[in-house]
């Protein structure tokens, strides 16, 4: 019996072999994390300038009447303002999940993987940078979020890449798909 039988782990797709982190696949698979987290940032980034330099200090903007408005807000806390007074641990947060995809991403083979840890990557950088160089600064910015769903606390584009992330994190975990791109047989 293989260690793989033994552990009732087996490999992602037939014919995969175990790879080591320096294997080609996974340098593809880093390739997408980090590609979809640029992506995520700068989408990020890019909205917040505009959003900032366009309608701060002015009255929402109706998209869909009063069901989807743009409007700025800087939001020290967390999601739905929780915890204003605790910015600085927010930020501490945020820096220990970058470290720890630095880290997951190493054993990374796994394409949906490499996607969700993107998408957690981009936002988590993307509330860090507010974090750090938003007024008053210092690990203490107010984050810029500027969506505004009907009885929906207002978000930013950051939030939707860390959310949709941590959804697909959980349907990956649920359907048994390890980072690694083995698959538990439970």
């Amino acid at each position: 019996m293989t260690e793989a039988e033994q552990t009732g782990r087996t490999t992602g797709a037939p014919g995969d072999v175990e790879e080591t982190g320096g294997s080609p696949r996974g340098r593809r698979r880093i390739g997408v994390l980090f590609t979809v987290a640029v992506c995520a940032y700068l989408v990020d980034l890019l909205s917040k300038l505009a959003v900032v330099a366009k309608l701060e200090h002015h009255d929402p903007v109706e998209l869909i009447g009063s069901w989807l408005q743009f409007t700025v807000i800087r939001n020290r806390g967390a999601a739905f303002g929780i915890g204003e007074t605790m910015t600085i641990i927010f930020t501490v947060i945020a820096s220990a999940v970058i470290v720890v995809i630095a880290r997951i991403a190493r054993k990374l083979h796994s394409l949906p993987w490499a996607i969700a840890l993107g998408l957690l990557l981009g936002g988590a950088l993307g509330n860090l940078t507010d974090r750090l160089f938003r007024a008053p600064g210092g690990f203490e910015g107010g984050v810029v979020d500027f969506i505004a769903v009907w009885h929906w606390p207002v978000f930013n584009l950051a939030d939707s890449a860390i959310v949709c992330g941590g959804f697909l994190i959980v349907i990956l975990s649920f359907r048994g798909l390890d980072p690694d791109g083995s698959v538990h047989r439970d």
